[in-house]
Parts: C-alpha cells; structure tokens; sequence
C-alpha cells in the first residue's frame, strides 16, 4: 500500500471555495490562503445562531507510544457520516512542528482518511502555531526589558513563571540562563523553553469566543510575582493589545478538506497531557452551526483529553456533547495485557481479555459524564477476526456497542458501519451530559475527585510547594477554575510504567500552576515534560524534497 503523503500527494482536491459551498459559505466568508486553504472569518457566527447539530466527540484508550488513530478515525467517520447522507463537519487541532519532526510524524490522519493539503498542515499551514509563539515570546522579552528599564512593578525575577517558547522538540531548552554578557543583556536569571502548544496563549486562543474575549483573557495572564508576592499581570505591563494583535488572523478557524472532499476546520492544537488537548470553541461552534454532526477529537486517551474537553471546554462554552466515539486497538489492549511491543502483532486472547480492563475503564468514566459511548475497534493488518470478534463481544457483554473500523484503509466506505452504529446512538437521544465537578468544589477536592473517579487512584499526595500554591490560589480568587492535570498520556496513573488498569495507587502532585488567562490550574504529576525532547532517531532525518519540490517521508 501507498504511504500516507503518497495517497495525499495521488489525492484529487476541489478548490476551497467549492467545500465551502457544501457548508453555505461565500467566497465572501473566507479569506483565501492559496486554492485549497481559507480562513472563515468570524462573523458567520453571528449570522447563523438559528441551528446547531449533533456534538460527537471521539477519544479513545491509553495508547502504544505511535497512537491508536484517533484522528484517522475522526475524519474516516466524518466521511462515512457524508457517504450515507448526512451533512458531517470536522473539528480537529493542528499538528505541532515538535511531533511531526520527532516520534509520532504527520498528524492529519492516515491512510485513505486523511486531511489535505497533507504538507501545508504539517509544516506551517496558515501560520497559527507561529503567531502564538510570536504574541508568547514577545510578553517573554517585555517582562525582561521591563525589568532591566527600572522595574516599576518591582517585578521579583525569581518569580517570573512565564518562559519563552519554541514549537520544537529541543530538551537543551528546558533549563537556561539569560541575560549574561553583561549590563546591555539584561538582568540574568535562570529561564527555559517550552514547547509553543503547552503555551498558555495557545490553551486562550482555542478558549477564547472572540476577539474581545481573546484581550481580556491576556490581560489577565500572570507572568510571576513582585518581591511582596503580589501576582503581576500581562495587563500590568500594558501589552494585551499588541498581544491580541499578533494573533488576530490566528483567531480565525481554518476550512481545509478530507481525501474524499468533506469539509474540515483545522484550529489550534494544545497539547493534552500538558494543556487541555482540544480544538477551539470558535472552530467546533462553527462545526455545528454548519453541519448535521459535528465530529471532534480530543488529544491522547479518555482520561486526558475527553476530561478536559467536558470539564473546561465545554464548561466554558456551553457545549455539550451528544456521544463519545472510544478508539480501540487490538495492540493496544494486548499491550496493556503485558505484551512487549515487538510482539503485538502476534495472535494473543489471553493479553487482550487482561488488557480490556484499560478499554473498560474508559467506558466507564465517559459515561460518569452522562454520555452514550460507542467503541470503535480500528482494525490494523495484523489483527485476527478471532480477536476482533473477542473484543467486540466483550463490549456487549457490557452493553455497549462496538464496530470495526477499516477507514484507514479504506476510506468512508470502511467506517459505514461505525457511522450507522453512531446514528442509531444519536436518534436515541440518550445524552445526559454533565460535568464530572462544580465549580464551587474547592481546587485541591477537584484534583482529588479527578485522580480518584477518572485515573482510579486512592488519593492524592501534595508536596509542600503544591499545598501551598493551591491555599494561594483558593484564597487569592482562583477556587472557582476548573483543572487541567498535567499527567503522562502512557498510563492511567501518574507512573508510565504501569499499564492496564491501575490500581492500589496514589497520585502525586509536585506543583500546581495558575493559568489565569486561560482560566484553569495545572496540577503537575509525575514525570510530565513541557518541552519534550528528540528520539534517538527523529522523523526528521527521515524527510526530503527533491528538485521538483515534491516532498517525502513526512508520513
């Protein structure tokens, strides 16, 4: 078979203009980014409040380290959906520059459900990800310059928390010193990178509902602390306006389009096992505005990314969903049944039936949320029907059901029978959606319920520093946000090593810190890192151009 980027590449696009008549928009609406790429500006969401669709949102089990095809499966049901009659839209992140060049590779789907044009949306696409990293690092260099210029907010550089940014994968970064060589430099204190999507501007403009609502939460970003302690904000330094427009084109959600031409937004794309893994809320609005479903994807396993999209996204745009697609892999559940990688393409029921506890474990906290879940089995080549058919009797057995997915393969006509099974869940009308806490409930009580209900764990130890910070927060205003848990995508628990479903554990948390733009606290478990590093050999050594400027090996 075909690579990825060679299918993609083989791919016949329409022009944009014409996917964007399927959602009844104007050349007027978009502004043109090239013949296959748009922004849709923003005002089609004041014009269109008379109908919204169907929310599905699709997550999926703890995965392998390459992925179980969340968004492979994301975008080969958005295409079935189309194939059988119904008016689907797609709402997915965009990919960083870090992944695509370190471990994971292309992140715009696979095989024959894929999103075009595969190369722009990998690279640098319409320019988003660059404009977050501009409008970060320039807040980065005016608190420096402010505190070299006299420090009139007596700024404490200890206590500056904000860091610069970098969309790549670059550990050299992760602790620095700046402002050496003398006066002209600065004042030295130590400093670091993260990665531009753990950004919290990033985590802002996926939450923001407009322009305005994008100055304000900058404005309230608290870069660090005076030497009496007193929180200083972007606002204090004056610079949410400069801010806000660096980032007023990234605003704007980006229509681009699938192998078999449904329509697809494309906008921000914070990490999830260090920020709140969704698309933004203006994009997925515009996806149910224009659509019958809307289709949406939320980063790593259930117990990350569907978390925060019900517990912040939704909670702060009033979305709710209507039913959760749950990706299995039968590789998945073999290795969370004890198998090493190099052996999951053996034929084992014995793995798979221990390592169904992880898959139950999902089905069971989707539906503390109130939600109708459906598992989707995404079929690989080496799967047997013997473990296919394992697996999706075990979902029966617990009343949910289950359909085999083969959109990787096979494009939309692979996943009818996921797109038939969802129909039938979504005509049933069985959502009850509800939030997993209230915002009343103290913060430490909500990290405790989260670590408790979601990941199993017995409790929750806090270091000092934690306990601190959070009797900081509660008593400074902030006891009402909800929490985004940083945690590692590679367990349920807070320990990687441990797969399945966890159990006799306690979470720990070794720090807690405030995104007050965004509006949540990021509780800090485990070995979780900002600014991931490189693999011994990067998929970047792995990608080329030839004369003709055709690309390979991005996928």
């Amino acid at each position: 078979m075909k690579t990825d980027i060679e299918i993609a590449q083989s791919a016949e696009m329409k022009e944009i203009a014409e996917i964007a008549e399927k959602l009844d928009l104007s050349e007027d609406d978009l502004e043109l980014y090239g013949r296959y790429k748009a922004k849709v500006k923003l005002d089609i969401l004041k014009n269109r409040v008379d109908k919204d669709g169907k929310l599905v949102l699709v997550t999926a089990i703890t995965p392998t380290p390459a992925g179980e095809g969340k968004t492979t499966i994301t975008v080969g049901l958005g295409q079935a959906l189309n194939r059988i009659g119904k008016k689907a839209v797609i709402a997915l992140r965009e990919p960083s520059l870090g992944p695509t060049m370190g471990v994971k590779g292309g992140a715009a789907g696979g095989g024959y459900s894929q999103v075009l044009p595969m190369e722009d949306i990998n690279l640098h696409f319409t320019g988003d990800i660059h404009a977050i990293g501009a409008a970060h690092n320039l807040l980065s260099a005016v608190i420096d310059n402010h505190i070299m210029q006299g420090n009139e907010l007596a700024i404490d550089p200890v206590l500056v928390s904000w860091p610069r940014v970098v969309d790549m994968n670059d550990r050299a970064l992760r602790d620095i010193v700046i402002g050496l060589g003398g006066r002209v430099n600065g004042v030295p204190r130590q400093d670091r990178f993260i990665i531009t999507v753990a950004s919290e501007i990033m985590a802002i403009l996926c939450l923001a509902e407009n322009l305005s609502d994008l100055k304000e939460r900058i404005k309230r970003i608290v870069i660090g602390y005076t030497y009496q302690g007193n929180p200083v904000t972007a606002g204090d330094l004056n610079i949410e306006g400069a801010l806000t427009v660096l980032l007023k084109d990234a605003l704007k959600p980006n229509l681009v389009q699938t192998l078999e031409n449904t329509p697809v937004f494309i906008h921000g794309g914070p990490f999830a096992n260090i920020a709140h893994g969704c698309n933004s809320i203006i994009a997925t609005r515009m996806a149910l505005r224009l659509g019958d479903i809307a289709i949406t994807e939320a980063g790593f396993g259930a117990d990350l990314g569907a978390e925060k999209f019900f517990d912040i996204k939704c909670r702060y745009s009033g979305l709710k969903a209507d039913a959760v697609v749950l990706v299995a892999t039968i590789r998945a559940l073999k290795m969370h049944g004890g198998m090493k990688l190099e052996d999951l393409k053996n034929e084992d029921l014995p793995a798979i039936e221990r390592g169904f506890a992880n898959l139950e474990k999902h089905i069971e906290n989707m539906q503390k949320f109130g939600l109708p879940v459906l598992v989707a089995i995404n079929r690989f080549p080496a799967d047997t029907e013997a473990e296919l058919v394992f697996v999706r009797e075990k979902c029966r057995e617990l009343g949910i059901a289950a359909a085999i997915s083969e959109v990787w393969e096979k494009g939309g006509a692979g996943g009818i029978e996921l797109a038939e099974e969802l129909l039938d869940i979504l005509d049933k009308g069985e959502s009850n959606f509800k939030f997993l806490y209230e915002d009343s409930l103290p913060l430490k009580e909500k990290i405790i319920r989260i670590a408790c209900e979601i990941y199993g764990a017995d409790g929750v130890d806090f270091s000092s520093k934690a306990e601190k910070q959070l009797e900081n927060y509660q008593r400074s205003g902030y006891g009402e946000l909800p929490v985004c848990m940083a945690k590692t995508q590679n367990s349920i628990s807070d320990n990687p090593a441990l797969k399945g479903r966890p159990e006799g554990f306690r979470l720990s948390v070794r720090e807690v810190n405030l995104s007050a733009g965004a509006g949540f606290i990021v509780p800090l478990t485990g070995p979780v890192l900002t600014m991931p590093g490189l693999p011994k050999k990067p998929a970047a050594v792995s990608i080329d151009i030839d004369e003709n400027g055709k690309i390979t090996g991005l996928f």
